[in-house]
């Protein structure tokens, strides 16, 4: 599988948020381009060595493959819905192949497709039906789900799911991020004091991150 490259606009820290779908929309590249790079990268991993011991899985396997050709390209419909050439789309993969890993990964697929097409509630009904305990694709698709319960208002879902994608993630690399993001949002709830506790997850425990750098302007923020 090939994962394609991600340009990701820093967090700029000294503005301050003016809705948290601006706030969103503004760091769209941060929030969803990390996100997709873990799973085409760890979905391959897990779809082409594990798959291969079933007959159904390698069918199923086989077929998100041409799916992550249109995933890799953008082509987010047709990587959704398939095409007239015998791909079916990830929606059919996930419905006639669940119960497999195959159609577990389509469910990941077809949300983040829907995150990308700014269509947050299918998004949230397909990441929520995918299932995983590793520390990789899990925390990035919970990290994404949370990102659509914000797009679509839902900020207290939103914050406990950032939260919860921080935590199990627990890496320098993705936690960090999403510990942030879940500030900003309980800091545009007028929950500063919970804000700052999340800030200093990010001073504390991922001092060496790149985000930690500049965590004392978030922190300095919230605490007034």
């Amino acid at each position: 599988m090939t994962g394609k490259n991600q340009t990701h606009d820093p967090l700029n820290v000294d503005e301050a948020l003016v809705s948290s779908e601006a706030f969103l929309l503004k760091n769209k590249n941060v929030l969803l381009g990390a996100v997709i790079a873990v799973v085409v990268i760890v979905c391959g991993f897990l779809g082409y060595r594990h798959f291969i011991s079933a007959p159904n899985e390698l069918k199923a396997s086989e077929a998100l493959f041409k799916g992550e050709q249109y995933f890799g390209s953008d082509e987010y419909e047709t990587a959704l819905n398939g095409d007239k050439q015998g791909f079916d789309g990830f929606i059919k993969i996930a419905d006639e192949f669940s119960g497999t890993k195959a159609g577990n990964l389509a469910n990941a697929y077809a949300g983040i497709c829907y995150a990308q097409l700014g269509k947050y509630e299918e998004a949230s009904k397909y990441l929520n039906q995918f299932s995983a305990d590793d520390q990789l694709v899990s925390p990035a698709i919970l990290g994404t789900l949370g990102n659509c319960y914000a797009h679509m208002g839902q900020l207290d879902k939103a914050a406990a799911t950032l939260l919860k994608a921080a935590d199990r993630a627990n890496s320098t690399s993705l936690s960090p991020v999403y510990l942030i993001q879940a500030g900003q949002i309980l800091e545009k709830q007028g929950k500063n004091t919970e804000a700052v506790e999340a800030y200093k997850q990010v001073k504390n425990k991922y001092a060496n991150s790149y985000q930690a750098m500049d965590i004392d302007k978030y922190i300095e923020r919230a605490s007034k």
